[in-house]
């Protein structure tokens, strides 16, 4: 067993923290917000992610996890692991790094002689190099503090499952006294077959950068073939299950739709860009500003798709939006597709009335001006067309006669692939899908 803290306790440092004290070690969770620190002491989750709170709870019941706003509290752990977010910067695509030289500056002065600084945060390769220079310079009389990297991979919605049952650990490390650490903090997992990949510290870096990449490539792939379809009159249904037989394609991120959000794989990409740029590398990642871009664009295409439903344009129409969430399971509302759509539709004097199983509080805070409803039925009342744009499985099971009593037209754009489209057609509705051609009734 070891003492671990966790510095930056949001979606990450929380699922992190939680994480490892279920695999026994003892954990403090750091952050410089009060309010935050209380809820989590008091077992309460700021956000919603299935699962954690019992793992919360259970281990502050067990006296193994704890949370406070002090450095000082951290001073005796072995492991550090740095969770801080580091999002876009205001001014370019690079990333932020603020939060995470602030993390260094704070824990510093209470750095034991011997611990290891663990990264997990997504960051551009080379700074854990330049955090390794910043301990030296703010902690020099502690000259055996390590720096290794330790990338996260966890998805929103199963983020639980991720941490304890992850499909691989990556060990980004410097030497083999740290290799050594980290093999004891993640003992249960390897003793139970998770694979190690061990890497230095620039690869896991990349690692982590490269992953990413390549999903948000096979998302826009799928969905740059779908407005190939569009045009062409092909299904984007049919070709995606075809490529996905293909074993050396896979069926996973084949599904074409309104592409990808949160608050991860956008301002990563555009990171790992910026990073290459710097390096003089630029060329070699230029395609992902056309992954980028095919992104965006599928959320104007859904908006397209609705406003010839409601005859041209949305002034005085009712739009009926399922899903506010970036992703089924969560709550997170950061870069939502389906929020974007919700605001064009606002934007354009339309009445956009949303439904979310877990995010309307924090759509609500984000967007006060939208209309918001308590169930799909509700948000169909009255609605020219029925947008869904989050594929909750609540909306997978929806019945579309008894929706269709709802509605002032049977107008459906299914941004996210996830009906029935012929028995929905059935049942009197025009269906319509990005990448997929019109039905006919």
């Amino acid at each position: 067993m070891l003492t671990i803290s966790v510095l930056g306790c949001g979606y990450l440092g929380v699922t992190h923290a939680a994480g490892m004290a279920e695999l026994g070690h003892q954990v403090i969770g750091i952050d410089i917000d009060p309010e935050k620190i209380a809820a989590l002491a008091d077992g309460r989750v700021p956000f919603f992610e299935p699962g954690l709170d019992e793992l919360i709870t259970r281990n502050l019941a067990e006296g193994r996890l704890r949370f406070s706003t002090a450095y000082e509290d951290a001073a005796t752990a072995d492991v550090h692991f740095i969770c801080v977010g580091t999002p876009q910067r205001s001014d370019t695509s690079a990333a932020d790094l603020s939060h995470l030289h602030a993390a260094i500056e704070g824990l510093a002065p209470s750095l034991a002689d011997g611990c290891l600084v663990v990264g997990k945060s997504t960051v551009p390769v080379g700074t854990a190099a330049h955090l390794a220079e910043m301990l030296r310079v703010l902690a020099p009389d502690r000259e055996k503090v390590t720096v290794a990297w330790n990338p996260e991979f966890l998805r929103e919605g199963t983020a639980v499952a991720d941490t304890l049952r992850p499909d691989r650990l990556v060990l980004g490390v410097a030497d083999t006294s740290a290799e050594a650490v980290l093999r004891e903090v993640y003992a249960p997992l390897i003793e139970a077959g998770v694979p190690v990949v061990v890497a230095d510290l620039p690869t896991a870096e990349v690692i982590k950068t490269a992953a990413n990449s390549f999903m948000a490539t096979k998302i826009s792939f799928i969905n740059a073939i779908a407005e190939f379809c569009d045009a062409s009159g092909a299904d984007v249904t049919v070709v995606a299950e075809a490529l996905g037989r293909d074993p050396r394609i896979g069926e996973q991120f084949l599904k074409a739709g309104l592409g990808f959000g949160g608050g991860c794989i956008s301002k990563d990409i555009r990171a790992f860009r910026a990073r290459a740029h710097d390096l003089g590398v630029g060329h070699a990642l230029a395609f992902l500003a056309e992954v980028d871009a095919v992104n965006l664009r599928c959320r104007d295409r859904v908006v397209e798709l609705l406003r010839k439903q409601c005859g041209g344009g949305f002034t005085g129409r009712r739009v009926a939006v399922l899903g506010a969430a970036f992703k089924p399971n969560t709550d997170d509302i950061r870069d939502s597709p389906a929020l974007y759509v919700a605001e064009l539709i606002s934007r354009e004097g339309g009445v956009a009335a949303v439904y979310d199983p877990r995010a309307m509080g924090n759509a609500r805070r984000a967007f006060p001006h939208l209309t918001y409803t308590t169930s799909p039925q509700d948000a169909a009342r009255g609605a020219d067309a029925v947008a869904l744009l989050t594929d909750w499985q609540e909306f997978a099971t929806l019945d579309p006669r008894v929706l269709g009593k709802e509605v002032k037209s049977r107008n459906i754009v299914d941004g996210r692939h996830l009906l029935n489209a012929e028995e929905w057609q059935q049942a009197g509705w025009q269906y319509v899908a990005p990448g997929r051609p019109a039905l006919q009734n």
